[in-house]
């Protein structure tokens, strides 16, 4: 079966490279600039690869001071079908411009340049704010041009073209580590102890760790082979899969594997062929091609959020179609993101005990877990309400189990006396849901927040209005520019973790409340992933949410201060404090 998921990847991977569309001319020219000294400014266009530009269709323009004779390098001439012979450059070119002025300055510059697949752009117009060199000529940082973003994860895929193949393979495992204390990856943690604990107490350290390894492979193979896919066709694949139908029947096989640990049946295949495939299991230490491909799945449905590093590889692939570094990337990063999963299959022949009543307790404490996760899977497409009543149910149903209803016996021993007064705090919490839910509550964190008097300081929901398309984001912009108000765009999905994180902990804390005042605020929801959500995400060059892009009140894109990821209130108010200047 892994083999056959793997040969759809292929195949999946082959088609999107022939659907290979054109970039935007800011993408396939990306165009710096800085000041080296007090009299020169430097000049500089990464091109992409498969693109090149003409070295006769420069200009520039200088605000704030005057330029001199623009020294361009010498091209490659090239048999070109609309020009007939003439200088072109690739992979990217330098110029120097002689300046006289002080101060800030504006560079403007005019370029043209075409695609291999066959398609010449318009004269590309682009500009970078030149701040002056400091004096004894040294040089400050480059100044990046709009409209090219300069956010964490541009800056990311800029580390594939400057540092070495094991630089950026350590440092994508690094950020691997970092993403597995995310929510996204947590949900992973319970899949993997339930597949090793419903293996047994008998199952050794090595059969363990085995497991765990195939699950994590079959993990880090699905994040590169569909993150090479993102890059190249420009969409997240995996938002494909975060609907109803999907999550349903993923949530309903927790559910399946989870009454099996209570106990009402076992899980076991007809008797015909037990004998033949107990055989394999046994050799094999698993059916490995099974886990992996539970793996697979995990990494697909559990954990779609974009966050930087993810975004930054995607960028890369997507920029210069080299799918070779950037699925290398993503897989060992997956497989950072991993390692705390191969703990979980290390240590857990040391954590579960030895057969008896013990190993009972345990088998059912993790079929709840996987009832939790698959309430956990399907909450974004179900109703509040019945989110709230799901977690009641399961809170008061173990607590029953714990006896948290029942006397004590006289002598009772310690873990009776902390068996029970775990089960009364579960009873007293499902309570609590129940009646908020009843009582019109709809956050599952304060389920009796309605009983509060209403003069208590509560900070009002941020309002967002809603856009779906190229055409109205336009238009809004556009009255925002003639209204002289900055805009906010915050691209959303049901699915997301991180912006479920942002509008709970972050947009609703009272300073940064204040600041989004100051914006003209607009939500781009792009949870049924339709073709203008994918349109709207490819407008900004985004993959998936979360991602909130910020305009001045010029209705110019303010690229550097772009959010791709979950950011706490006290990191997200200085980016809203320099977006307001």
């Amino acid at each position: 079966m892994l083999k056959r998921f793997l040969f759809l990847v292929l195949i999946a991977l082959a088609g999107a490279s022939l659907a290979e569309e054109p970039l935007p001319p800011e993408q396939a020219f990306r165009f710096s600039a800085r000041a080296i000294d007090a009299r020169t400014i430097e000049a500089h266009w990464q091109i992409t690869d498969g693109y090149y530009m003409y070295r006769d269709k420069f200009k520039f323009s200088l605000e704030g001071g005057t330029l001199g004779a623009a020294k361009l390098p010498p091209g490659k001439m090239k048999d070109d079908d609309q020009f007939g012979k003439i200088e072109t450059y690739r992979k990217e070119v330098t110029i120097l411009l002689p300046v006289e002025g002080s101060g800030p300055l504006t560079l403007k510059a005019v370029s043209q340049g075409c695609w291999d697949g066959g398609i010449c752009y318009p004269p590309l117009k682009q500009e970078a704010r030149i701040e002056p060199a400091a004096a004894g000529g040294a040089a400050p940082g480059v100044a990046p041009a709009a409209p090219a973003p300069g956010d964490e994860s541009s800056r990311i895929a800029g580390l594939f073209k400057g540092s070495s193949t094991a630089l950026v393979l350590l440092s994508f495992f690094g950020f691997g580590l970092l993403l597995s204390l995310t929510p996204c990856v947590f949900p992973m943690i319970p899949i993997l102890s339930g597949i090793i604990v419903n293996h047994g107490h008998a199952v050794s350290h090595l059969r363990a760790f085995v497991l765990s390894l195939a699950y994590v492979l079959g993990m880090a193979v699905a994040y590169a082979a569909v993150g090479v896919a993102a890059g190249l066709s420009g969409t997240l694949l995996s938002a494909a899969l975060q609907n109803a139908w999907v999550l349903g029947g993923f949530a309903l096989v927790f559910v399946v594997l989870s009454l099996s640990m209570f106990g009402l049946y076992e899980l076991q295949m007809p008797a015909a062929l037990q004998s033949r495939v107990s055989d394999t299991a046994n050799r094999q230490g698993g059916s490995l091609p099974a886990i992996a491909l539970m793996g697979a799945l995990s990494a697909l449905i559990v954990g779609p959020c974009v966050a930087a590093p993810l975004a930054g590889a995607l960028l890369y692939i997507a920029q210069t179609g080299n799918a070779t570094l950037g699925g290398a990337a993503l897989f060992v990063m997956a497989l950072g993101m991993g390692a705390p999963l191969l703990l979980v299959g290390a240590f857990s022949r040391s954590l579960l005990p030895k057969s008896g009543p013990w190993m009972e307790g345990v088998k059912k404490f993790f079929g709840v877990v996987m009832l939790a996760t698959a309430l956990w899977l399907v909450s974004p497409v179900i109703p509040l309400w019945l989110q709230m009543l799901g977690w009641a149910l399961l809170m008061i149903i173990p607590a029953i189990f714990l006896h948290a209803l029942d006397p004590l016996p006289p002598h009772a021993h310690a873990w009776q006396r902390l068996g029970k007064g775990l089960g009364v705090m579960l009873v007293v919490g499902g309570a609590a849901m129940l009646v908020g839910m009843l009582g019109g509550a709809r956050d599952p964190l304060q389920p009796l927040g309605f009983l509060r008097s209403g003069v208590a300081a509560e900070v009002p929901a941020t309002t967002f209005e809603h856009v779906a398309t190229i055409e109205q984001f336009e238009a809004r912009l556009a009255a925002s520019k003639s209204a002289g108000k900055p805009v906010m765009l915050d691209f959303y999905a049901d699915w997301c973790v991180s912006c479920k994180e942002m509008e709970r902990f972050t947009f609703a804390d009272p300073q940064v409340a204040a600041r989004l005042k100051q914006f003209v605020l607009l939500k781009a929801d792009v949870t049924a992933n339709t073709a203008a959500d994918t349109a709207l995400l490819k407008r900004f060059g985004l993959f998936g949410p979360p991602g909130i892009i910020f305009f001045d009140a010029a209705g110019r894109e303010l690229v550097d201060l772009r959010v791709v990821g979950f950011q706490p209130a006290e990191q997200f108010l200085p980016t809203l404090e320099l977006a307001l200047r």
